[in-house]
């Protein structure tokens, strides 16, 4: 009785060795993920004794979604009793152990166990078992084994990560290299012939087409490796039927058709039959919404196109569609440009849409037409000067050195101020020398006069007169040697403090000065202005010394000749200043502006671009 409980272990054993061999042999040599599944799971059951059953779930990674991947030890069996404990496994996230019935396991040891599975905190998928009678500690057993047999499924899932995002990549390498051959060309044939031989040796394919839509049609307007071709040729025409029906349809068309593909992609068949095509892919190039053209591949031999090239030609036409689409706006003649942009403009306006830009568009309206409407006072502005009614010029009487300054530019002075001393060492001893040669003279007329000699007396009498003449000449020129203010003003000019010892010359100007009272405006009127100014008009003037105060004058002088300042042409205007302003002085600047009449905002606000674009059309006609 003892000898045949050891013969049936020993059976068992060597079945579940056989079994673990076997699935250890398929694991390892997987050709896909679900052969790969199946054994993973064959594995685990093997390797935990008391497993009766075992589910895989794996997500499809579309909304949330969990299918079976595989299910042991038979494929074929319900283990639908299982979907609770899978469902809590997955909602929890973490591993769940209940009895079969629900709670807690019974005293017998058998229980559900589920366990979930995650990568980097994103749950891909759960295994659940179906654990027989036993001890607690063999649940516990079990949930290490899945545990650490979950790392196979881990590195599985990341492999598969990995090469979806190699793929991706190499896809984004390949639109970036035929982006890049299309933008190598202004010109949209040229682009899109580029494009064409790039893809078609990209994708391994016969011939490569493109065409654009143009009044309800698709004109092929490139074929890969082909420079030159006739458009009412059979080929080409065969081709154009083909992309009218992807411009129709609106989607992708392949060939061959796949089993769920309910369009009828008649015309694609006719095209397969007509060129011997084994494999055609027409892909339309969307923008906004909208059909602008088709790409449409062919392969005579070789296979059907696999669903990661139909998604990347679908992507390079909505990548493409907008390029190609302002390459055809730059090429159309400026008339349809000009054209197509009223019509768009009197849609935007007059149409159901963009009700934002109507009604922007109606604000404008009312506010041109209020500004036609409301009149104001037109006013010129130019800018102003303030300057002297009189300015007197001190300058030096006679060639000599300066020896004081007494004031400089911006100084009040008084009438008879002293403003500026000369040097007087060399008048002085002129003044001796011309005294000393009269002295002698008068003796030598004195000694003619007792000798009586007539002769004598009257030359000496005229050299007397000439002696005392260059006497009264440098007594003059002491009495000047001092620079006076000749009345009450503030010095506008000039500054010797600076200048002690130097010479100065018969007539250099020295200093300038202006009365307190009595100052005249003079505005720089631009030439386009000045048709606008007469005498008598009033206006404002605001200084920058003084711009919280708008203080009124008249005018009362145009000259009539232009000069230049700063490279344009401006009239001198002058004007007088109503009542005294006691903090004017000379020098200062602001910005005058004179009433020269009343007009409309609009014509006030545009009249400077309406002239100078008369003026433009006039230089410009013949």
């Amino acid at each position: 009785m003892s000898g045949q409980p050891a013969s049936v272990y020993s059976i068992a054993d060597e079945q579940r060795t056989r079994a673990e061999s076997t699935a250890w042999t398929h694991f390892i040599g997987a050709a896909d993920s679900a052969e790969f599944f199946a054994s993973w799971l064959a594995l685990l059951g093997t390797r935990i004794e008391r497993a009766r059953a075992a589910l895989l779930l794996v997500g499809d990674g579309v909304g949330g979604a969990y299918g079976v991947a595989a299910a042991w030890p038979d494929p074929q069996r319900d283990l639908q009793y299982l979907g609770s404990v899978a469902q809590r496994a997955l909602t929890e996230r973490s591993g769940v152990v209940t009895a079969p019935g629900g709670g807690e396991p019974g005293a017998d040891g058998a229980a559900h166990v589920g366990y979930p599975v995650e990568i980097d905190g994103r749950l891909v998928g759960a295994v659940v078992l179906d654990m027989g009678a036993g001890s607690v500690g063999g649940l516990q057993n079990a949930l290490r084994q899945i545990h650490w047999a979950s790392a196979w499924l881990i590195d599985h899932f990341r492999q598969q990560l990995l090469g979806e995002r190699e793929a991706e990549l190499a896809r984004v390498g390949l639109l970036n290299e035929l982006m890049a051959s299309a933008l190598q060309h202004r010109q949209l044939q040229p682009s899109a012939l580029a494009v064409a031989n790039e893809l078609a040796m990209l994708m391994q394919c016969d011939r490569v087409s493109i065409g654009f839509e143009d009044r309800g049609e698709v004109v092929p307007i490139a074929l890969s490796h082909t420079a030159t071709f006739d458009r009412r040729s059979d080929l080409v025409r065969t081709i154009a039927e083909a992309m009218d029906e992807v411009l129709d349809l609106g989607v992708a068309v392949v060939l061959p058709v796949a089993d769920d593909d309910e369009l009828g992609a008649i015309a694609h068949a006719e095209v397969a039959r007509a060129l011997k095509v084994q494999a055609l892919l027409s892909v339309p190039l969307l923008h906004e919404a909208q059909t602008i053209g088709v790409i449409t591949l062919e392969r005579n031999t070789g296979p059907a196109f696999s669903e990661s090239e139909q998604r990347t030609v679908r992507a390079l036409g909505v990548m493409l569609a907008p390029l190609w689409v302002l390459v055809r706006q730059q090429e159309r003649p400026w008339w349809q440009r000009a054209r197509d942009g009223g019509r768009a403009a009197l849609q935007a306006t007059f149409g159901p849409s963009h009700p934002g830009a109507k009604l922007i568009g109606g604000l404008v309206g009312v506010a041109l037409l209020a500004l036609a409407l409301i009149h104001a006072d037109h006013r010129v502005a130019a800018r102003t000067v303030i300057e002297g009614s009189t300015q007197l010029a001190s300058v030096a009487p006679f060639d000599g050195f300066i020896a004081e300054g007494l004031v400089r530019a911006g100084d009040t002075v008084r009438a008879g101020q002293p403003m500026a001393r000369l040097d007087d060492r060399d008048l002085k001893l002129e003044r001796a020398k011309w005294n000393s040669e009269r002295e002698q003279l008068q003796r030598k007329f004195q000694v003619a006069m007792a000798q009586a000699d007539r002769g004598t007396m009257g030359v000496i009498e005229a050299q007397i007169n000439q002696t005392e003449a260059q006497l009264a000449l440098a007594q003059d020129k002491l009495a000047r040697t001092t620079l006076i203010a000749p009345f009450d003003g503030v010095v506008v000019s000039g500054d010797l403090s600076q200048s002690i010892g130097t010479p100065v010359e018969l007539g250099k100007l020295l200093f300038e000065v202006a009365p307190l009272a009595g100052y005249r405006v003079v505005l720089q009127v631009d030439d386009r202005d000045i048709a606008h100014l007469a005498l008598a008009q009033r206006g404002e003037l605001v200084l920058s010394s003084l711009p919280d105060r708008a203080l009124p004058f008249t005018v009362s002088a145009i000259t009539p000749v232009a000069t230049q300042v700063d490279g344009r042409n401006v009239f001198r205007v002058e004007a007088l200043i109503d009542g005294p302003v006691a903090s004017l002085r000379p020098g200062m600047e602001g910005v005058g502006k004179v009433v020269v009449g009343e007009r409309s905002l609009l014509w006030i606000w545009t009249h400077s671009f309406v002239d100078w674009a008369r003026l433009a059309l006039w230089n410009w006609m013949p």
